[in-house]
């Protein structure tokens, strides 16, 4: 069984500039990750995919490999994750290489640890799924939404506003960490996530969208809180 875990960086980013190689806790975030995946020794390859020299220059210092550059197809601003992903996949099958399993891990997610890419590979070979997302569960029930009309506020669904919390069914969301998933299905599909798909539930604590630079200052306290540092 052979496996690669690709790790999608490219240079453009808006509103948090370079963000995939600004420092997190005193070294560049996309280092987690790469740390991550090499030290979980499940990979054969531990790739990342960028448009961007200086992303490469850094991804190879850590122990990443950069063997090809991405097309412009796929680091503009309308490519989605899975585009990316089968470009990787079909570049090393020209080159000669293919795989069993791939891990797509974003290089904003220093909250992932070797440990948790064991075991949910593990995890995901074990059940027999087509994949497995990292979910965490929303802190407060969005059946008990408001929106705004005119100004004012309203229930969303108001035949839940007199409901207890904890009579409400959970939902989940993607933690936006990784994706772990057959090459097989993954180029049947063209989607991450089927009909065949497990949840891998993680803790609040370790998730963290880093999309503002509030968030980033989130994320350094939550990763500091749980490396006691």
């Amino acid at each position: 069984m052979k496996n690669i875990a690709i790790i999608t960086a490219r240079g453009g980013s808006k509103r948090i500039p370079r963000k995939n190689i600004k420092e997190f806790c005193g070294r560049p975030i996309i280092s987690y990750s790469i740390e991550a995946a090499l030290n979980s020794s499940i990979f054969d390859e531990v790739m990342v995919s960028t448009d961007d020299a200086e992303i490469a220059e850094i991804s190879l210092k850590y122990g990443a490999k950069v063997p090809f550059f991405r097309s412009g197809k796929t680091s503009d601003d309308n490519a989605v994750t899975a585009d990316v992903i089968d470009e990787v996949l079909q570049q090393y099958k020209i080159n000669g290489s293919c795989f069993d399993y791939f891990c797509c891990i974003y290089p904003t997610a220093p909250f992932i640890t070797a440990a948790r890419l064991k075991d949910a590979i593990e995890t995901l070979i074990f059940t027999k799924a087509d994949s497995l997302v990292p979910v965490v569960r929303f802190s407060f029930p969005p059946q008990r939404g408001l929106i705004i009309k005119k100004d004012r506020l309203n229930y969303k669904w108001p035949e839940n506003m007199n409901t207890r919390s904890q009579d409400l069914e959970p939902f989940y969301h993607d933690c936006g960490q990784f994706y772990i998933m057959k090459v097989e299905k993954f180029l049947e599909k063209r989607s991450l996530i089927t009909e065949n798909t497990i949840p891998f539930i993680m803790q609040d604590i370790e998730v963290q969208d880093i999309d503002t630079s509030e968030d980033w200052d989130i994320a350094e306290m939550k990763y500091k809180i749980l490396k006691n540092l």
